[in-house]
């Protein structure tokens, strides 16, 4: 089934639970450690995420061009609590009646999307950050990331519609280029090497 036809804001929602459940996990000496994206720590990467959450919400609400709504904030002393305000600012617009039906301008991305196809982008962002934060944390697939298997279904979909071209791909780019796909990977080992996450880079490296 077309990952567009479900029930995207569920799904999307679900994933964001998610990498709220994984977060909170995350102890004082945690926020520096290198995460799976290159040269950022887990302060940067969550910083990252909740621009992104606030981002998607002013898009969703007509402004997603303007840049400034884009910008990482600061974490300061409470990251989780900072990050989950984000959250729940874009769980708020992406609730609001008719917000697939709306165009969203992603100035990262480049151009203006129906709403189905944006909260699309979002949801895998939200299924590949968490994995982020999880592999970040060293935190038990089943333990810690415990994604149901249609928000991952729905993610690998997005994954396999993401342009593979060499120029839009590495570094400065929303994602590296493909890696091979291993015979009988699952879903979402499928969709972490069509966004080049490496499978050495797996759940439970980090263990604390």
């Amino acid at each position: 089934m077309h990952a567009f036809t479900h029930d995207l804001i569920a799904l999307d929602r679900t994933a964001l639970q998610a990498s709220l459940r994984i977060l909170r996990t995350a102890r004082d000496t945690d926020w520096e450690r290198p995460s799976p994206c290159a040269g950022w720590s887990l302060r940067d990467l969550v910083a990252h995420m909740a621009a992104q959450h606030h981002g998607f919400a002013a898009a969703a609400r007509g402004s997603g061009a303007d840049r400034t709504y884009w910008i990482a904030p600061d974490l300061g002393r409470d990251p989780c609590k900072v990050y989950a305000e984000s959250v729940r600012h874009v769980l708020a617009a992406f609730a609001e009646e008719g917000v697939l039906e709306r165009g969203f301008t992603l100035p990262e991305i480049g151009g203006t999307f129906p709403g189905r196809v944006a909260v699309g982008f979002h949801l895998l962002d939200y299924v590949v950050h968490s994995w982020d934060v999880a592999t970040t944390l060293g935190t038990n697939i089943d333990v810690g990331l415990d994604l149901p298997r249609p928000v991952v279904d729905a993610a690998l979909d997005v994954a396999r519609r993401v342009p593979k071209d060499p120029e839009l791909r590495g570094p400065g780019a929303a994602f590296a280029p493909p890696l091979p796909t291993a015979e009988g990977a699952s879903p979402l080992e499928e969709m972490l090497a069509l966004l080049g996450r490496p499978p050495e880079h797996h759940i439970g490296q980090g263990k604390r």
